[in-house]
């Protein structure tokens, strides 16, 4: 079976304009429930397909923070073209640290991130590319056989880009004081402890004093989709309403 690659999304929604970004090995899809939600309370959003992400795991090794960080600021770029003079970032994730970057170095009304990583090994970053070459191999329907003869021929694969996707963690976590923007960390209390303590370290770390931390207690790491996401969506929609437009 060839699964057909997700595709990004525009919802036209009002005169202020919200991008969009997803996590690392996932797709805009998980940003379209908080998408339609905004649309509906009069924002319009954006959200790009990260190079990459929803093909198969040799097409995103190929791809990498360089890539990913230009995605973002087309997305930018994008809203910006279609009329929106200010606009504000919601990142998940991998979204979240491109959003956090895009705060320390364009114009951005205000910044929410959720489930971010302030702390990661490229160790552990394989270890998801391994869990989302299985599941992508299982999906497209491949026998046992054949997805366990395809999976030993990955670690022939260069993994430089999450050594490079590391990097720009601990950079974007060293320049946390340059962002500027109003910022809401949200994050989940049944995901990895460590998310909770890199939700920390951003509130500690960014310069502005309007700034707003919270945990939610059903909530794993894939936030926009888990059984807080109404009162996700909600919270984000009142930051949203509070900055200065």
């Amino acid at each position: 079976m060839r699964l057909l690659p997700p595709k990004p999304f525009y919802y036209e929604g009002g005169e202020r304009a919200v991008l969009l970004l997803h996590s690392f090995t996932s797709n805009p899809n998980d940003m379209k429930k908080l998408g339609s939600y905004l649309q509906q309370n009069q924002y319009s959003c954006y959200a790009p397909t990260l190079s990459g992400h929803g093909l198969p795991t040799e097409d995103l090794l190929s791809h990498g923070p360089v890539d990913w960080w230009q995605d973002a600021l087309n997305g930018y770029q994008l809203l910006k073209d279609k009329g929106y003079e200010r606009l504000a970032v919601v990142g998940l994730s991998l979204g979240g640290v491109l959003a956090l970057k895009m705060g320390q170095e364009s114009q951005v009304n205000g910044i929410v991130t959720m489930s971010v990583p302030m702390y990661k090994e490229a160790a552990v970053l394989k270890e998801r590319i391994i869990y989302y070459a299985r599941r992508y191999k299982q999906l497209e329907g491949k026998k046992d056989q054949q997805i366990a003869s395809e999976m030993a021929e990955l670690d022939h694969l260069p993994f430089d880009s999450l050594t490079d996707f590391e990097q720009i963690i601990n950079r974007t976590r060293d320049q946390l004081a340059r962002v500027v923007s109003p910022v809401c960390v949200l994050y989940g209390e049944l995901d990895d402890p460590s998310y909770k303590t890199s939700a920390e370290t951003i509130f500690e770390s960014v310069a502005l004093d309007q700034k707003a931390i919270k945990g939610f207690a059903h909530s794993k790491h894939l936030m926009t989709l888990g059984k807080d996401m109404n009162a996700i969506n909600q919270d984000i929609l009142a930051f949203l309403n509070k900055l200065n437009w």
